[in-house]
């Protein structure tokens, strides 16, 4: 009897976890630390963030990339470039209709493109497209887009989020119910918690996605997102906050432990136009007195790359430059006294992340071995970008640029590190009219070693990405060429 009621109870309970174990099969939590901010529209907003919600998910582009950074079709099925690199044939995708049912065409990315130009326009690729000569919409699934000059990187940067393909009866809306083309449609934002989303039925892969319901929640403590993890509240947390806390999954059966590396070039920006930091031997002073490896072990645990320039050391491109200014704190003392500024005394500025706190801490104390004295302020993101990234507010402040391939901001002397040099926008200028990986490589190269001389920023480390899932969950990028959580690429084994 007694082996019958086991038995039986066996049975019982073997009938729930199935039902359960069915909905989690197709369901996913991922964990994200920052909220997106100031709203949902990756065309409009710079935070990485948005993207990392949105991006593959809700919207799409003429092309995207994948995880190894290799350009690829998305609304555009394929394109042809002219023999002067000035003329680009899409054809787009057909059968392709917005969350809200309106059908894609031509006509959308023409008016997205003369959107994203506008005179009140905050899209963060409006140079680039600025250089479109003209858009022609020959029909409702061919677009040809004619620039000024060859660019390098049309391709490429047509694949980020400032690329979306965005309809224009919704497009005012967008930051706050977005519509795109995605294989996800927008649920519902919970401020300050999360962001839901679920499969578009009419998306034109949606027979082959797998996950149909997905939360993005935003932990920004660093041991709740650890607690998270353990307790089952989280099914995959993008990028641990914290780097010390990723060593403890790495041995655990029950995760999955990714460690890749990041566009996000992490720098001590200076303000140029301070008055003692407009001048380039107060901020050649500053990187001898950095020590990049001791910050990365003392501040990162040993995850990131020491690097010299304002590049990633993953690309085929990059010039190791970190030896430009290397840590010699007698040489830093010696150049603040040749410029005058012995004692100097400048605000720190960090935003609410773990690099930028924890490396504040260190590089204040660094400096001050030198004879500067850093005064930190710890500050919220909607503080550091109204006071630094708009207004220009601030000595120093510390961040990562995640944008891929973005040192084009060095050629806008409005950006809000304030650099102002027409030798380097010659440089650029060059590499973006470049049209063999020859010279491409040659100008790219020029730009770095060009920046790095005139040691615009403190150039620290590139960030690593640190990610954990739970056993089971596949299809994770390890690596983030670009800030991307791509949903539909997960599915749960089994």
């Amino acid at each position: 009897m007694k082996k019958l009621l086991i038995a039986a109870a066996v049975a019982t309970t073997a009938l729930v976890p199935l039902g359960a174990q069915a909905q989690m099969k197709d369901s996913v939590t991922l964990g994200m630390q920052l909220e997106p901010t100031p709203g949902l529209d990756p065309s409009q907003g710079s935070a990485a963030a948005i993207s990392q919600v949105t991006w593959y998910n809700i919207f799409e582009g003429l092309t995207r990339i994948n995880e190894g950074g290799e350009i690829q079709p998305m609304l555009a099925s394929s394109w042809t470039i002219s023999p002067d690199a000035k003329t680009y044939t899409f054809k787009l995708e057909r059968g392709v209709t917005f969350h809200d049912g309106a059908a894609f065409t031509s006509a959308d990315v023409k008016t997205t493109i003369e959107a994203a130009v506008a005179e009140d326009s905050s899209n963060k690729a409006k140079p680039m497209y600025q250089k479109v000569a003209a858009i022609e919409t020959p029909d409702d699934h061919t677009v040809i887009l004619s620039l000024e000059a060859p660019n390098a990187l049309f391709l490429f940067k047509s694949a980020q989020s400032t690329g979306a393909i965005v309809d224009p009866a919704s497009a005012a809306t967008n930051m706050t119910n977005p519509i795109g083309t995605g294989p996800y449609k927008f649920v519902r934002w919970t401020k300050g918690d999360s962001v839901e989303m679920e499969l578009y039925p009419n998306h034109r892969n949606a027979a082959n996605i797998k996950i149909k319901k997905a939360k993005f929640r935003f932990i920004n403590d660093a041991n709740a997102q650890v607690n998270a993890l353990l307790s089952g509240d989280l099914d995959y947390m993008t990028a641990l906050t914290a780097a010390q806390m990723f060593t403890q999954f790495k041995d655990n059966p029950d995760f999955t432990a990714l460690e890749g590396t990041t566009e996000g070039e992490t720098i001590l920006t200076m303000n140029n136009k301070h008055p003692a930091l407009s001048d380039v031997r107060v901020r050649r002073a500053i990187q001898h007195a950095i020590d990049r490896q001791a910050l990365v072990d003392a501040a990162m645990f040993g995850y990131g790359t020491p690097i010299g320039s304002h590049f990633a050391p993953h690309n085929a491109t990059y010039v190791d430059l970190t030896n430009m200014h290397e840590y010699n704190p007698g040489k830093a003392k010696a150049l603040l006294r040749e410029a005058g500024h012995e004692n100097l005394e400048l605000s720190l500025k960090l935003p609410p992340v773990g690099y930028a706190t924890d490396g504040g801490q260190v590089i204040a104390d660094m400096l001050s071995q030198v004879g500067i004295k850093a005064n930190i302020e710890n500050v919220q993101w909607p503080v550091w970008i109204d006071q630094v990234f708009k207004n220009k507010q601030f000595d120093l402040t510390i961040v990562s640029h995640v944008e891929p391939m973005d040192m084009n901001n060095y050629t806008n002397p409005n950006y809000y590190w304030q650099y102002d040099n027409a030798e380097f926008r010659d440089i650029y200028a060059k590499f973006e009219a470049s049209t063999t990986p020859e010279d491409q490589k040659k100008w790219i190269q020029a730009a770095q070693r060009k920046i790095a001389e005139d040691a615009v920023n403190g150039f620290l480390f590139e960030l690593a990405k640190l990610s954990v899932a739970k056993k089971g969950l596949t299809g994770m990028w390890a690596s983030w060429p670009s800030f991307i959580n791509e949903v539909a690429a997960l599915s749960w084994e089994g």
